[in-house]
């Protein structure tokens, strides 16, 4: 169904003020987590409000529900610029994985800036087809930007939602970044030349850190503020200091140290010298090194994540932002992929001329929604617009112009016989095609 500016602003203006009248209501703002999120704080409004019950409101609440169910799998770092439109209620959902220790930066611009508000909420999937998802944070409605430690490795899943009938732009942006300050001094060049899980004793053990070479003597700074727990000297590590955050649940181990100059008890901030490198312990016939290693309750952890200075930013976007919200269609047979970039796999064949509906672009891709709903990536270089009629026709017999692919699908106009109509795409047992100034679809048996 095609909604009318006229009947969006009629409809906006009524569900601006029943939003409005059940706001005025006591509502309950606890959630399954905590106080509720401003996403399911609107959603208790649109149920008081009666809305849940319109075709919109119900559109509305399913697209929040179908984004976490089956969110688009992107690899970090990540950006897209993508339009929500007034007429059709969505969501958009995207997993990814993310490693502990990484500081996950999220940000979010919209145009127009005000009067479009988008509901980001970031969590991790459900196990289970009967368990919710687990929300962890929710970025403000005044906030452009949100931070997120990531204490758990594994699956984290990101939805966006604007509300009803708002229509607008955005671009948004995951970062990743360390949560930890470099364990070594910035003044001095440092290079870390040994990493998580390599073989030590001819195979025996795995490394359970990593080694970040510099000169001897170079200062060893406190990566985080915290309370130094004790200072000793062992066979392996030779002197080492053991540091443990404030309110965390690991601990920083500093070993092979030419000097120790913190003592056991006392606190340190972020920055502070509290050895020297050196090679003492079982580092003796290397180069002066820190072993930089990280202890939880379950064992050791890989600490490049916390402490790597390459921080990751999302590569330009380069497909052209003027296909955002259109129809175009593929020139030649393609896979519709998983992911974007060359690691996606493909999950459907898509023959030349498909019709496909760019919801957004990242890179040199644009995601895509076809007929039916289903989502994946192309290329922005093997589709064109679908303008240019790859066939025009001229109509023999009456024929019903539809809103969507199918034989249940509501009609938009009646097309008469003798009128002309240009084929711009084409889907399973239909054509997408043009009369005068409307888009629809009508069954390839037309042609009969």
């Amino acid at each position: 169904m095609i909604i009318k500016p006229r009947t969006i602003h009629f409809f906006s203006t009524i569900i601006t003020i029943l939003l409005v009248a059940s706001s005025c209501t006591t509502s309950d703002t606890s959630g399954l987590f905590g106080k509720k999120s401003p996403h399911e704080q609107y959603a208790d409004k649109i149920a008081k409000a009666g809305l849940s019950e319109t075709a919109l409101g119900r559109k509305w609440l399913t697209a929040a529900t179908q984004s976490l169910v089956k969110p688009v799998s992107i690899n970090l770092p990540y950006s897209e610029t993508g339009y929500f439109a007034q007429e059709e209620p969505k969501a958009v959902g995207i997993i990814f994985q993310a490693r502990r220790g990484e500081k996950l930066t999220i940000s979010l611009s919209k145009k127009p800036a005000r009067g479009f508000s988008i509901y980001v909420d970031l969590g991790r999937p459900a196990n289970t087809a009967n368990e919710k998802p687990e929300f962890l944070l929710a970025m403000d409605s005044t906030s452009s930007k949100m931070e997120y430690e990531v204490d758990k490795e594994g699956s984290y899943i990101l939805r966006l939602q604007p509300e009803l009938l708002q229509a607008g732009e955005y671009t948004l942006s995951i970062s990743t970044g360390p949560t930890l300050a470099f364990p070594i001094t910035p003044k001095v060049k440092s290079t870390i030349a040994s990493f998580w899980g390599a073989g030590r004793d001819a195979g025996a053990r795995k490394h359970e850190g990593i080694d970040i070479f510099a000169p001897q003597g170079t200062p060893l700074v406190a990566a985080v503020d915290g309370v130094v727990t004790r200072v000793q000297e062992n066979v392996l590590g030779g002197k080492v200091i053991f540091l443990r955050p404030h309110n965390k649940d690991y601990t920083l181990y500093y070993a092979h140290l030419d000097k120790q100059i913190a003592q056991p008890g006392q606190t340190v901030s972020t920055g502070d010298t509290i050895g020297l490198v050196g090679n003492t312990g079982n580092a003796r016939t290397t180069d002066p090194h820190l072993h930089f290693g990280i202890y939880t309750y379950h064992g050791a952890i890989d600490p490049l994540p916390f402490v790597n200075r390459v921080s990751k930013t999302p590569e330009s976007i380069t497909a052209s932002l003027g296909n955002l919200n259109k129809w175009v269609r593929n020139n030649r047979r393609v896979n519709l992929s998983t992911e974007p970039g060359s690691n996606g796999q493909g999950v459907i064949t898509l023959d030349a001329n498909t019709p496909l509906k760019v919801e957004a672009a990242t890179a040199g891709w644009y995601k895509v929604s076809l007929p039916r709903g289903d989502i994946g990536f192309v290329a922005d270089n093997i589709v064109s617009p679908a303008v240019a009629p790859i066939k025009k026709v001229v109509l023999k017999n009456q024929q019903p112009l539809l809103d969507q692919p199918g034989d249940m699908a509501a009609r938009k106009t009646i097309l008469l016989p003798g009128e002309p109509v240009n084929i711009l795409a084409t889907y399973k047992n239909f054509y997408l095609v043009q009369h005068q100034k409307q888009v629809g679809w009508i069954p390839k048996n037309f042609l009969l």
